[in-house]
């Protein structure tokens, strides 16, 4: 079973990079980062206090997700479009670091690995948590400025607050206790500033050669 986990802060290029990658190699994609934000939505749209973990993480066992590469639903509502605007972007580090919440969909990203025999897995704990012993560990960055700017070109604003915004939102993920955003040892570091996707998912091929030759 090969597993490429790709971890990374937000507007690194993850889910890009990913897609492109698992299409390349002609296997599954899961964008664990959707499972966090379909959860957020949901209690968003129950009127459930993200302060309230039991109650949030009662919504994450209880509900009916599904992710494939072009849409997510959850209890049969599309979500793919509403789980990447403000209002969930702005909220979903709190269900993040829900911990019985991130037990719940880590069980059910192994799941999906096992059903799927594998893939190409994209979010902040994938090689350090999820999948430990991923096939390669590829940790993806970029510098602050092009990562806002990718976020801006994606979603509109100010890259002066979005930039902001995501250094918040970086502090939180590797400030948390449960998972946090992390390197490991092994991961292999691969900066995507100012290089196309094709030339990155390339280098990730390259290094999934060399790994699979070991």
């Amino acid at each position: 079973m090969i597993i490429v986990a790709i971890d990374g802060p937000a507007g690194a290029g993850k889910s890009t990079i990913a897609k492109a990658l698992a299409k390349k190699l002609s296997l599954r994609y899961l964008d664990t980062g959707a499972m966090y934000r379909a959860v957020t939505f949901l209690a968003l749209e129950r009127g459930v206090s993200l302060n309230d973990e039991q109650a949030v993480a009662k919504l994450a066992v209880d509900c009916v997700m599904d992710i494939n590469d072009e849409s997510v639903v959850i209890d049969q509502i599309d979500v793919t479009l509403q789980i990447r605007g403000p209002r969930v972007t702005n909220a979903v580090s709190l269900v993040a670091t829900n911990s019985l919440v991130r037990n719940e969909l880590r069980n059910r990203q192994r799941e999906w690995a096992t059903k799927f025999g594998g893939g190409v897995v994209e979010g902040r704990d994938i090689g350090s948590v999820v999948f430990p012993e991923a096939t390669i560990k590829v940790y993806l960055t970029a510098s602050p400025l092009v990562r806002a700017k990718r976020r801006v070109a994606q979603s509109g604003g100010d890259v002066v607050e979005i930039a902001s915004e995501i250094a918040e939102r970086d502090l939180r993920d590797s400030s948390r206790a449960d998972s946090p955003l992390t390197k490991t040892f092994d991961a292999i570091t691969v900066d995507t500033s100012d290089r196309t996707v094709d030339d990155v998912v390339l280098q990730i091929i390259s290094l999934l050669n060399g790994v699979s030759k070991n």
